[in-house]
């Protein structure tokens, strides 16, 4: 007979599962837009991503506004969080003028290692050989896929690929390094609180970058519908990732998202033999299957660790246990305390209690 415990641990199995699928597509259709607009000689990274920092500033932020509550973290962490964010974004996009697609393809995986590392060092998760297995198998089925671009003869150079190699992985880096905050922000705070506040000062960063860099470039767009259109596409499929991103990380943790989008690109394939009618190399469904099993392997078994079993009545924390990726709720409690924000002013007891009643 399966116990309640079990049930519930598969389907918040099935739910990380389903929303990394999610957000997966939403970076697919991102990605299209981002080639619309290139196809059209339309290069200003920073502007594409702004409209969507001002939709998260207006929504969420609104809302933080009519709720009337103190912020539960300072708010240099979300300038830094934001800052970050946006460099990000704008480097990544940034390579695809210079280096091909299947570099950045291949070379945007370095974001999985260094959250790896950023977890490890600072919110102190502890990954055991089923994590590990996963993660090579996933990464397996990415190399796969540029294996068969290669094979195929669909690379295409770049104007300057050394150039849009170091600024894929400077991207990815930094990606891994807001992915990891967030996560710190995420499941520490609030979540509504960490969207209004990246989207404030997301905002912020990207109209003082776009006013010194990217300022006559949107003067000479014509703003056709073809134009247009990309624009709105991008910014909408990004608030909608941003929306989910909080969610899957309190859920699954920063590494589970970043293999999920190695999934995005198999999406595109999809996306290229329906849409398209192109054809492409047979391994790349092989490499869709390893991803696929892959995450199932990272995010399959039994949680052991789960950071409600680790809480005493009183709220305090049972030592004696080791952490994992999906609870690394009370490392995220001690770091919290440390920095002396607001959410800790009850006492370490009332954030346990926060965490329960959010999960």
């Amino acid at each position: 007979m399966v116990s309640f415990d079990g049930l519930m641990e598969s389907k918040r199995v099935i739910l990380g599962l389903g929303l990394g699928q999610f957000v997966s597509l939403l970076i697919t259709s991102t990605g299209f837009s981002s080639s619309e607009l290139s196809r059209r000689g339309i290069a200003v990274p920073t502007s594409q991503s702004f409209l969507n920092y001002v939709l998260l500033a207006i929504v969420y932020g609104g809302y933080m506004i009519y709720r009337r509550r103190p912020l539960q973290m300072k708010w240099y962490y979300y300038l830094i969080l934001g800052l970050v964010d946006v460099e990000a974004n704008f480097l990544v996009v940034k390579a695809y003028q210079y280096t091909p697609l299947t570099s950045v393809m291949l070379l945007d995986c370095w974001s999985i290692p260094s959250v790896i590392f950023l977890t490890w060092m600072f919110l102190k998760t502890k990954y055991r050989f089923r994590k590990f297995a996963g993660i090579a198998i996933c990464v397996t089925g990415l190399v796969l896929v540029v294996f068969s671009d290669v094979h195929a003869g669909d690379r295409a150079g770049g104007s300057n690929p050394v150039k849009g190699d170091m600024l894929v992985l400077a991207g990815a880096t930094l990606y891994a390094v807001s992915n990891v905050s967030e996560e710190f922000l995420v499941k520490n705070g609030d979540r509504v609180e960490v969207m209004g506040m990246l989207g404030l000062f997301g905002a912020v960063v990207g109209a003082c970058q776009i006013s010194i860099f990217e300022r006559n470039a949107l003067k000479s767009i014509h703003w056709t519908a073809g134009a247009v259109l990309p624009f709105l596409g991008y910014a909408i499929a990004m608030f909608m990732f941003y929306s989910t991103v909080p969610v899957l990380l309190k859920l699954s943790g920063s590494t589970m998202l970043n293999l999920s989008l190695l999934t995005s690109d198999m999406w595109a394939v999809l996306i290229r033999i329906f849409a398209y009618h192109e054809k492409v190399d047979w391994i790349y469904f092989v490499a869709f299957a390893a991803v696929g099993v892959g995450l199932v392997i990272y995010s399959g078994g039994k949680n052991e660790d789960n950071t409600g079993t680790l809480m005493g009545e009183g709220g305090g924390n049972i030592e004696g246990k080791e952490r994992d990726e999906e609870a690394p709720q009370d490392r995220l409690a001690e770091i919290s305390n440390s920095c002396g924000n607001s959410s800790s002013r009850d006492g370490k007891g009332h954030y346990y209690s926060l965490v329960s009643e959010e999960r």
